[in-house]
């Protein structure tokens, strides 16, 4: 059965002083922290039920691999090895289509640690990170990896969001992404809530951005370079709010958690730890650039790179909205496509495959998780609720899919 129940604690957080001496406009001085939690019953995903989920015309869902345990985060290699992570058990399991039939006949584990999540491939090596270590090893020729080295073993402490990801940026650097320990407070280590960029050599380790309270899904524009990421929304504000941001990133920024969330609000529990009032701080903080229905959870983002989907479809985002427990009715358990537009800026997110929400919302069947685009074009999605990695093709015609051109985008300005 799903399970519900809702919550409501009604609290004034700050003093009763006049509102310049709490920095905080009088509007915002009565605060009530309110929420519901839903879960849907969840449904083995059985082959009826993937042939029942939604994707535009031309596009084909199948299951690349099942009986999984938990996959989480997904790597893939050019040759079109697949790499996953399960964060409970701490391993990393190779997938290989040897058959060439889109679907996964070898899998073997690979690596075991404590908390292994993020992953992340380049020249050669695959780069796991786990709650407080990074790790590196060598990819054989046949798959398997070679001794894990440690890079480093002091990344910041556990907390609410401590689940690390990796993703390797044009510049040839590793970006290592550190949520937040809490929903909403001060932190005391600065490595918490940010981007951090780390040379390969595991030297040059700094903050590329802060106030980022969980932005587990990230990738750079293929045609402008510019760094985009999905940010999480505070809980307890109710079933609307925060909603979910996209950012662009961009070096030393900061995009206001837990003082200023969505597109400029003011959370009255966290005066900015600067000293600055909040719109002396708002103005030092980068808005998002699209906001999404709030307690979606959104946990990937990938750029389309290559030539496989329609043409519509170029330097085009998708993100996996792994599903709400926060809210009355739920929210996300699908993919959205983002669009953007010749200049290399969001203009809106649209429905890309749905269906895993069943039963009038009462039960689910996929929580849709880590996405990766394959060399062949077709997306990758890990399921860790089912144990089940779905693959998503195109099935019209085309020639050899082909990198996309950068040429054809322009940064904006």
């Amino acid at each position: 059965m799903p399970h519900y129940f809702s919550l409501l604690l009604a609290a004034t957080l700050l003093p009763a002083l006049p509102a310049a001496a709490q920095n905080v406009p009088p509007e915002a001085t009565p605060f009530r922290m309110t929420g519901n939690i839903y879960l849907p019953k969840k449904l083995p995903a059985t082959p009826e039920r993937v042939a029942s989920l939604k994707a535009p015309p031309g596009f084909v869902i199948s299951q690349y691999a099942t009986g999984l345990d938990m996959p989480r985060m997904l790597a893939v290699a050019p040759g079109g090895d697949v790499y996953v992570s399960n964060r409970v058990k701490g391993t990393v399991t190779l997938l290989r289509d040897a058959n060439r039939d889109g679907k996964a006949e070898v899998v073997q584990q690979v690596a075991q640690k404590p908390h292994l999540h993020g992953l992340a491939l380049k020249d050669g090596k695959l780069y796991m990170a786990a709650i407080r270590e990074l790790y590196v090893a060598d990819v054989k020729a046949d798959g398997t990896l070679g001794e894990l080295k440690t890079l480093y073993t002091d990344l910041p402490d556990a907390g609410q969001h401590a689940n690390r990801t990796l993703r390797f940026g044009p510049d040839g650097q590793l970006y290592l992404s550190v949520g937040s320990t809490c929903n909403a407070c001060d932190e005391d280590n600065p490595e918490n809530a940010t981007l951090l960029r780390i040379k390969t050599d595991g030297s040059g380790r700094a903050v590329y951005a802060r106030g980022l309270r969980n932005t587990i899904g990230f990738d750079w524009h293929p045609g402008t370079g510019q760094l985009f990421g999905m940010d999480h929304g505070i809980d307890w504000l109710g079933d609307e709010a925060q909603m979910e941001e996209l950012n662009q990133i961009k070096e030393n920024a900061h995009y206001g958690w837990p003082s200023i969330i969505a597109d400029g609000q003011l959370y009255p529990a966290n005066k900015p730890k600067s000293g600055d009032s909040y719109q002396q701080f708002d103005a030092k903080c980068v808005r998002p650039a699209l906001l999404y229905k709030a307690h979606s959870a959104p946990l990937a983002l990938t750029f389309n790179r290559v030539q496989l989907f329609p043409p519509a479809y170029e330097n085009d985002a998708f993100v996996t909205m792994h599903g709400s427990w926060n809210r009355a009715q739920p929210a996300g358990y699908k993919i959205v496509r983002v669009h953007f537009n010749d200049r290399g800026q969001p203009e809106r997110f649209e429905d890309f495959v749905t269906g895993w929400l069943v039963e009038g919302d009462k039960a689910e069947f996929g929580r849709p998780c880590a996405l990766v685009q394959a060399p062949d074009g077709s997306l990758l999605v890990s399921d860790d609720d089912n144990g089940v990695i779905y693959r998503i093709s195109y099935n019209a015609p085309r020639q050899a899919p082909v990198p996309v051109q950068k040429a054809k985008v322009k940064a904006k300005g």
